[in-house]
């Protein structure tokens, strides 16, 4: 049996945080995991930058409910699930992702939750677990699962690393440069490729 594992944001939608700055102008906000790989560092900086601003959950769910799926991301996600299991492995939050994930019809989702008091600011995060989609590719192989793998950021490196075969998808220069051992794929067709590549049955 194989399994594919994907990054959500970056592969499958626009990245949530970037737009947000796009739409408030703080362009502190912009940071990702691309540019700062150290997650708790980089949610501890977006925290501290929504309080200085007084911006809470309203805020960016009124940025997300105008975002969509990337172009071509619900048509890809149709072929893989024609194909192979697939499981969205994100470190982004349950509040952030349900739109979008009804969008594309609902994939399978492990990802984080926040901490929102009642007037809507968001007050801290919960991690499912410390490298959590390192440690599900782990859990796959232990089910006998092959695990193919695609993400776009350091935070995905791991989880890449732990695969069967992992996958850059649209990764900035840098992040390539870094880890040249993972093949690279620039749009969904390549990656199409790449994951039959990858694939014993194929």
């Amino acid at each position: 049996m194989e399994i594919v594992c994907l990054d959500l944001e970056g592969v499958l939608v626009p990245e949530i945080w970037i737009n947000f700055a796009e739409r408030t102008g703080i362009e502190e906000l912009r940071a990702t995991t691309r540019d700062i790989p150290d997650y708790d560092v980089l949610m501890r900086q977006r925290l501290k930058i929504l309080d200085e601003h007084n911006l809470g959950m309203p805020d960016i769910q009124a940025v997300i409910a105008d975002m969509g799926p990337m172009d071509g991301a619900k048509d890809f996600i149709g072929w893989l699930n024609e194909r192979f299991q697939v499981v969205i492995l994100s470190d982004t939050f349950y509040e952030f992702a349900e739109p979008l994930m009804r969008q594309l019809d609902w994939p399978t989702l492990f990802c984080h939750k926040l901490d929102v008091n009642e007037a809507g600011r968001v007050v801290d995060y919960k991690l499912r677990m410390p490298n959590h989609k390192q440690a599900a590719v782990e859990r796959f192989h232990d089910l006998k699962f092959h695990v193919i793998a695609a993400g776009d950021s350091y935070n995905d490196t791991n989880m890449l690393g732990a695969a069967d075969q992992g996958i850059l998808f649209k990764a900035p220069a840098n992040v390539i440069e870094e880890f040249p051992q993972f093949p690279v794929a620039t749009d969904y067709e390549e990656l199409k490729d790449q994951i039959l590549k990858a694939s014993p049955r194929f």
